[in-house]
């Protein structure tokens, strides 16, 4: 089996959320134990931090992972979604997972998991978590996928819990409100383990208190902890405004780390800072692709992540500012479509995956909240337009959905 035809296999019989949506989500742990229980549970055979939120856990995560590299650690990085291959996912000290390692798992373990119809994202766990034990891994910085108390990655007992923040995301699975979101996510607080918050909320901070109480927890609050002085010396690699609250939740949480034994030298964090993505892979964070005109793209894709964009936006110098824009199908985007800058060149498209909301109803959704622009069948045409139509002073922002960022750099590597 080559590689290729192991992510087909994959993709076709356990489906992917990234892919089909709410569909693929399987509630509860069963297969998840069972497919620990197999692989003789590789992640007892190391360290591991465990983060979720609405925004910033990926930021987070790489950031945490390039401190505890430059500190000397062998760090595995589990992620998702990924942007071009599968690979970036798992990472062990930046590296992506080699092919024929992903080739081999899935080939010769097929017989034991088909039965157990699992999802996508339960079988690259187990394969993530046992990829990290056969590398020796010393710790392992590992997102959570969705919500929390019932994910996947939900197993394992790290050192510590982090949760960077809540904003209303996947309602048909984690609930219509902040309070059940949070409760969702507070699910990965465990017992007498120290438990992170980036931002609280007035809904969010009494379920975060409650459940941490419940557990013994030490709680605490990064907005609360004193790591100004230092923000302000940081070199970040990341450029995002909204990165400075990711910021304060990664100091903290390294400050935390060094209180439970890690060896964390403050030369350590300010190289994890200053060459995340040099460290760690990671793209699509407010990501300069190029110059003379500027070509940003991001992820953000939710009506917080978005929000934090749209203010950055709107403080760019520049002649003229071009939005190229898609999203998917099952997000309420007229909230987004509402803040989004009236005086901007709109390019309006439609990433390629069949969970795409089409460029024809997210043209006609924009005309009705005067927004101006045109419809184009692909992200590539869309850029490319955008790109011959911008002066060298013009800002063109690429996002919407993590697939149109994916698009994207498939279109400019």
């Amino acid at each position: 089996m080559t590689y290729q035809e192991a992510i087909d296999y994959l993709y076709r019989c356990a489906p992917a959320f990234h892919n089909v949506g709410p569909g693929a989500y399987k509630e509860g742990l069963a297969n998840t134990l069972a497919l620990d229980d197999h692989f003789g549970h590789p992640h007892r055979h190391y360290r591991t931090i465990h983060i979720t939120g609405t925004n910033g856990k990926g930021s987070c995560a790489h950031t945490l992972a390039a401190v505890l590299q430059s500190a000397g650690y062998r760090t595995g990085l589990y992620t998702s979604p990924h942007l071009l291959d599968f690979s970036e996912r798992i990472r062990v000290n930046g590296t992506p997972i080699p092919h024929s390692y992903v080739a081999d798992f899935v080939e010769r373990e097929r017989d034991f998991f088909e039965p157990l119809h699992p999802s996508f994202f339960e079988v690259t766990t187990a394969l993530a978590f046992r990829y990290f034990a056969d590398e020796k891994v010393d710790v392992a910085v590992v997102e959570v996928g969705l919500g929390g108390r019932l994910d996947c990655t939900n197993i394992i007992r790290p050192d510590v819990s982090v949760i960077t923040n809540i904003s209303l995301e996947h309602t048909a699975l984690l609930g219509d409100t902040l309070e059940q979101i949070a409760y969702e996510k507070a699910g990965i607080i465990k017992a007498d383990t120290p438990v992170v918050i980036g931002e609280a909320l007035p809904e969010t901070h009494p379920v975060f208190v409650a459940r941490a109480n419940e557990l013994h927890a030490p709680l605490i609050f990064a907005e609360s902890t004193e790591n100004k002085d230092v923000l302000e010396h940081l070199e970040m690699q990341l450029k995002g405004a909204y990165q400075q609250k990711n910021a304060r939740t990664i100091l903290t949480t390294a400050n935390v780390l060094r209180q439970r034994g890690y060896d964390i030298p403050d030369e350590s964090v300010r190289q994890g800072f200053a060459h995340v993505c040099d460290l760690t892979g990671l793209m699509g964070r407010w990501q300069q692709v190029y110059q003379h005109p500027t070509v940003v793209c991001d992820i953000g894709h939710n009506p917080g992540g978005l929000h934090e964009n749209i203010l950055q936006l709107n403080q760019e110098p520049c002649r003229q500012l071009r939005l190229v824009l898609g999203f998917v199908n099952d997000k309420d985007i007229r909230p987004v479509l509402n803040a989004l800058p009236k005086d901007a060149v709109y390019y309006l498209t439609q990433p390629s995956v069949s969970r795409a909301l089409s460029s024809h109803t997210l043209y006609a959704l924009a005309r009705c909240y005067g927004l101006a622009g045109h419809e184009y069948a692909s992200v590539s045409e869309a850029y490319q337009t955008a790109k011959n139509d911008a002066a060298p002073d013009d800002f063109i922002y690429v996002g919407g959905s993590n697939f149109v960022v994916a698009d994207f750099l498939k279109t400019i590597e």
